[in-house]
C-alpha cells in the first residue's frame, strides 16, 4: 500500500456498527448487556490474549525466526489476513473480545530478553502506516461480528524503542487520535500491558504516573481506558480510580481461590468492570479453574496461550486441544 492509497484509506470512517459501552460493572454491546439472560456471565467480556495480529520484526538478525515452515520466510501480511479468517468462530464460540497490541508482546511467550523490533510506533511517537493498516482490517472485521477488541498500545521490552517521554505522550496522542478518526466505537484501551513490570524504560508508563497517559488519550476521545499489572497483583489504587475498568492478570496464579481473592480486592478499590486479559491457567475439564473462580466472583476472563496464540507464526485457528478446551468452556457458558 503506498502513501496515497494509506490516506485516502485511512479517511474514510467505517460504517459503525458495533458501539461498546460501560454500566455500573457491566458492559453493553448496542445498549444491551452482553450475553444477556445468561446470568454467570451477562455484562461480561470473555476474550482472548491475541496481541500478535499486526505483529512485524524489523531486526533483520531475529526476523528469520519467525518464518512460516511452508515458505521458509516471515509475513506479517499473511499474519493479519490468518487472523481475520479465525475471528468469526471465535465469536461463534462466545468470546466477544480479544487483547491487539501496537507494539505486540513477546513472540517467545515469556521472554528474558527481547532483541526483536517490533510495534507500529516511530522513535518519537508518529505512528507506523503498515502496522495501523494491518490493524484497521482487525478492527473493521471486529466491528462487523460486533466484537470489542481491547487495543493495547505499549508493550515492556519495546517500549524503549519510542525514544522518551515527549515520544510516548505523542504515541498515546496519536493512536487515540486515530481510533476517534477511524469511527471505532466498539474499543477499549490498555495504556500499558503490566504497566508494574520492572522492565518498563520510561518512569510515565509505570504506576505511579501512568494515570497522565489515560488524561492525554480522554482528551482526544472519550474511549474507555485502562492499563493492565502483573499476574496475581491488584491494580494500584490511583490507577484504579483513574482508570474506566479493572485490567488484571492470573498468569502465574496456580491456586484458582487466588483469582477470586483478587476480584475481591479490587472491588474494595473500585465499583467499574473487573477484565482479566491474561491468564495462563486452564484446567477446563475441571470444575474448579481460573476461569470459572473469574467468573463467579463477578470479572470478565481472558484466555492467554503462550504456545498457541503469540509465538509467531501463529496459528490462529482453534486447533489444538487446550484451544478446544476455552473454546468449549465459553460456549458452554455464554450459549452461544
Amino acid at each position: 500500500m503506498n502513501r496515497r492509497t494509506f490516506l485516502m484509506a485511512m479517511a474514510v470512517p467505517p460504517v459503525v456498527r458495533t458501539a461498546v459501552s460501560i454500566d455500573g460493572d457491566k458492559f453493553r454491546i448496542n445498549e444491551k448487556l452482553t450475553y444477556a439472560g445468561r446470568p454467570k456471565v451477562e455484562g461480561m467480556l470473555l476474550n482472548t490474549r491475541m496481541v500478535q495480529g499486526i505483529f512485524d520484526d524489523r531486526n533483520a538478525a531475529t526476523r528469520e525466526r519467525w518464518k512460516y515452515p511452508d515458505t521458509g520466510k516471515w509475513d506479517a501480511e499473511r499474519n493479519t489476513s490468518e487472523f481475520l479468517a479465525a475471528m468469526p468462530e471465535w465469536k461463534r464460540h462466545g468470546v466477544l473480545s480479544f487483547t491487539i497490541c501496537i507494539q505486540g508482546g513477546s513472540p517467545q511467550g515469556y521472554s528474558k530478553d527481547q532483541p526483536w523490533v517490533t510495534g507500529g510506533f516511530h522513535e518519537d511517537g508518529r505512528l507506523r502506516e503498515d502496522y495501523m493498516a494491518r490493524l484497521k482490517r482487525i478492527l473493521d472485521r471486529a466491528d462487523e461480528l460486533g466484537m470489542v477488541p481491547i487495543v493495547g498500545y505499549f508493550y515492556f521490552g519495546q517500549d524503549e524503542h519510542v525514544k522518551d517521554e515527549a515520544g510516548v505522550k505523542r504515541g498515546v496522542e496519536n493512536a487515540t487520535r486515530w481510533l476517534r478518526d477511524q469511527g471505532y466505537k466498539n474499543v477499549l484501551i490498555e495504556i500499558a500491558n503490566e504497566c508494574d513490570n520492572v522492565r518498563y524504560d520510561h518512569a510515565i508508563l509505570k504506576p505511579a504516573r501512568i494515570v497522565e497517559l489515560f488524561s492525554i488519550s480522554r482528551k482526544v476521545a472519550a474511549i474507555p481506558v485502562s492499563a493492565s499489572f502483573n499476574g496475581g497483583r491488584v491494580p494500584a489504587a490511583a490507577v484504579a480510580e483513574a482508570a474506566d475498568f479493572l485490567l488484571m492478570h492470573g498468569n502465574g496464579v496456580k491456586d484458582p481461590k487466588r483469582i477470586a481473592e483478587m476480584v475481591a480486592e479490587a472491588r474494595k478499590l473500585s465499583s467499574k468492570p473487573i477484565l482479566f486479559n491474561e491468564d495462563d491457567h486452564f484446567d477446563f475439564d475441571l470444575p474448579v479453574n481460573n476461569m470459572m473462580q473469574a467468573i463467579g466472583a463477578g470479572a470478565s476472563w481472558g484466555y492467554f496461550d503462550p504456545e498457541g496464540y503469540q509465538c509467531p507464526p501463529v496459528k490462529w485457528g482453534i486447533d489444538t486441544e487446550r484451544k478446544r478446551g476455552f473454546f468449549a468452556a465459553a460456549k458452554a457458558i455464554t450459549g452461544y
